[in-house]
């Protein structure tokens, strides 16, 4: 069954710690740990430590592939990917979230859609490469930041993501791709997007991109994958405010991602 998650990416700057405590307090069914900057999201026995806990389940491993992660586990964007795998195979995920190379990883974008085929066969964890988008400064046409491509569709991995806000910022339907991604989409980054350049993770339902369209789709669809809320709450005053956005997003998916029957 489709479990909705949260990424610990959508309480920063709290951290991983508290990610997995909102996560159980208010329902979400599974974490997604975004290994990042803060200490623990590195640590595969703290991570599962925190799992054990709070009694619930990490459905992914978000690769630190960020511009601002781009020294946590080293330099080397192989290494980092492997070692994403050792955490996401000892702590029960079988998913690694991984964004394609920069545009200035000539030698990692090169091998990249072969390479991440074999960590695949090698692993037998999801390696879902996520959509991202061309980089612009304002409403003009954007720069080509990512090789191949921002969009998996134009590639042939075995399992992708969709993240919305990166949708928005691309300005490309995510409906339409996930039609032509069709089994291929393993993984869902639900947030949203006023169509701005910048990307901001918006909670569900504030933003123009759609979210509810796209859900009502992939409950049509039959969708079985994970969809987790990776929303920025950044500019939340205090706890409170920010229960009630991630409260807000468990229930948009919720009743969003429902089977339409006859």
């Amino acid at each position: 069954m489709t479990r909705i998650g949260l990424s610990t990416a959508s309480v920063y700057p709290e951290s991983s710690a508290h990610a997995f405590g909102y996560a159980a307090s208010l329902g979400y069914d599974a974490v997604e740990v975004m290994v990042g900057i803060d200490a623990l999201s590195q640590q595969t026995s703290a991570v599962k430590q925190l799992a054990e806990h709070h009694d619930i389940a990490i459905s992914a491993i978000h690769a630190p592939c960020l511009l601002f992660t781009q020294r946590v586990w080293g330099t080397e964007p192989w290494g980092k990917l492997e070692r994403s795998a050792e955490m996401a195979e000892a702590v029960g995920a079988e998913t690694v979230v991984v964004h394609p190379p920069f545009r200035w990883q000539k030698e990692y974008a090169a091998g990249f859609v072969e390479g991440i085929a074999a960590l695949e066969a090698s692993t037998g964890i999801a390696f879902a490469v996520e959509n991202m988008y061309p980089w612009r400064a304002s409403s003009r046409r954007g720069m080509e930041m990512y090789l191949p491509g921002w969009d998996p569709s134009d590639e042939p991995y075995a399992n992708t993501t969709i993240d919305l806000s990166h949708a928005s910022i691309a300005r490309s339907d995510p409906v339409a791709m996930a039609e032509r991604l069709g089994d291929r989409l393993r993984h869902i980054h639900l947030t949203d997007g006023s169509g701005s350049a910048k990307d901001e993770h918006l909670v569900p339902g504030r933003g123009t991109i759609g979210a509810e369209t796209f859900l009502a789709h992939l409950a049509r669809i039959g969708f079985a994958g994970d969809i987790v809320l990776e929303i920025n709450t950044r500019k939340c005053t205090d706890r409170d405010e920010r229960v009630r956005d991630l409260r807000e997003s468990l229930e948009f998916a919720r009743t969003h991602f429902a089977v339409v029957t006859p």
